[in-house]
Order: structure tokens, then C-alpha cells, then sequence
């Protein structure tokens, strides 16, 4: 191999592996840079502000190089931040990025929990529930990839809070279903709700791990078999 072609190589595999930037806005908000020298914000101030900084750049951080390839001095280079302060904050880098995975939860749950859902067409409410749950994550792809494709490395923890996360929604998911039915005693397993939010994740897994993804047009042609899967109560 030429020294150009080794070149032209290695400035590939380094683009790829360069962290992207989340989108303002949707699971984060990168707070302004801390002033210098003598400041009146208040310790609390400074600590939320650093915190926030942190999980922004451990989730770009994730996203782009995955998590066997940063560690805590990566996450505080992007971050602003000194491993003291690093350290005022987080125990280590897992940690962090467990509260950043937290964050991406919360939203994700708090976008569903925030609608109402108002049609007679029950088709209709779960593609409405589809397209929530894949408009915030095209909004800011980065922040999705983070955390549906690349936080597997952390082991049995991570498992477990995505499972706890899944649980949540599909629980969620079940409550929507027997408002929208006048309270009628629901007739299906909660394991098939389950099922249901497993399948739309792993799908949007899929697409998020393949090059530009996007999910214009899934919530059309998924919400066909996603509501014979969930179909409305019979009670």
C-alpha cells in the first residue's frame, strides 16, 4: 500500500469515526460556556450547567466513536470541563452516560405522555404513536443512535435500564389503549404491548444503524401490521 493510498485511508476511517453533534433542543440543550474568572452564578448553577455539558458530549462522544473508544478525559475534552469537575459530578464514565440515557428516556416517555389522543379510528392512534415515537428520534438522529444502537457495550446495566424503559412505554402504551376503549377491561396480555414496542424499537435500531437513515414514510407502512398485532378491544 502507497504511503497516498495509506493516507486516503486513514482519513476515512477517521472521518467516520468523528462524533456528530446532537440537535438542539430535542433531548439536549447545550447551556453557554461558563464565564471566566469571577462569576454570581451560583454553585448549583455551575453544577447543572457542567452536568449538562457532560452528558452532551458522552452521548456525541457514544454516537460517533462508540463506547469501548472514549473514556473520561475524551468526555471532558469535548465537554469544556477538567477531570476534577468531571469527577464533582460523575463517579465515571458510565455513569454519565446512564444519566444521559435517562434523559433520552424521560423525553421519549413525556413526548407520548403529553398527547392525547382524540379518533374513533383506533388504526389511527397507533400510527399517531408510531409517528411520536420516530419524529423525536429523526429529530436528532445522533442522540438515538447513542442510545438504541451503541450503549449495548455497557453490559447487563444497560440492558436492564433499556428494559426498564420498554416496560415503561409499553405500559404507557396499554393505558392509551383502554382510555381510548371508555375504560373497558382490556382483553390483551401486557406481554403483547410488549411485543408491539420491542418490534417498533428494533426496527428504528435497524434504520439507525444503516448509512443517512430515515424514517420518512415508516409510520405509513408500519401501522398496518402494528395494529393487527395490537388491535382494538372487543369488550
Amino acid at each position: 500500500m502507497t504511503v497516498a493510498v495509506a493516507e486516503s485511508v486513514s482519513d476515512a476511517v477517521g472521518a467516520e469515526r468523528t462524533p456528530t453533534t446532537i440537535a438542539e433542543g430535542v433531548f439536549f440543550t447545550t447551556p453557554p460556556a461558563l464565564p471566566r474568572g469571577r462569576h454570581r452564578l451560583s454553585r448549583e448553577e455551575v453544577y447543572t450547567k457542567r452536568r449538562e455539558r457532560m452528558m452532551i458530549a458522552a452521548t456525541e462522544l457514544l454516537a460517533g466513536d462508540g463506547y469501548r473508544n472514549i473514556g473520561v478525559r475524551e468526555i471532558c475534552a469535548r465537554a469544556g470541563v477538567s477531570l476534577t469537575a468531571f469527577y464533582e459530578v460523575f463517579s465515571d464514565k458510565d455513569e454519565c452516560m446512564f444519566a444521559a440515557f435517562d434523559r433520552f428516556v424521560n423525553v421519549i416517555v413525556g413526548g407520548f405522555a403529553e398527547v392525547h389522543y382524540r379518533s374513533d379510528d383506533w388504526t389511527s392512534i397507533i400510527r399517531h404513536f408510531t409517528l411520536v415515537y420516530l419524529d423525536l428520534l429523526g429529530r436528532d438522529i445522533v442522540v438515538a443512535r447513542a442510545f438504541l444502537v451503541e450503549l449495548e457495550p455497557l453490559g447487563r446495566e444497560a440492558r436492564h435500564r433499556n428494559r426498564l424503559a420498554m416496560q415503561g412505554i409499553a405500559a404507557l402504551l396499554e393505558v392509551r389503549r383502554r382510555e381510548w376503549a371508555g375504560g373497558v377491561e382490556d382483553d390483551l396480555e401486557s406481554e403483547v404491548f410488549l411485543v408491539v414496542v420491542y418490534a417498533l424499537r428494533q426496527l428504528a435500531v435497524d434504520i439507525l444503524d444503516a448509512p443517512n437513515p430515515s424514517f420518512d414514510g415508516c409510520a405509513n407502512r408500519w401501522t398496518p401490521w402494528l395494529a393487527r398485532l395490537l388491535p382494538p378491544p372487543t369488550g
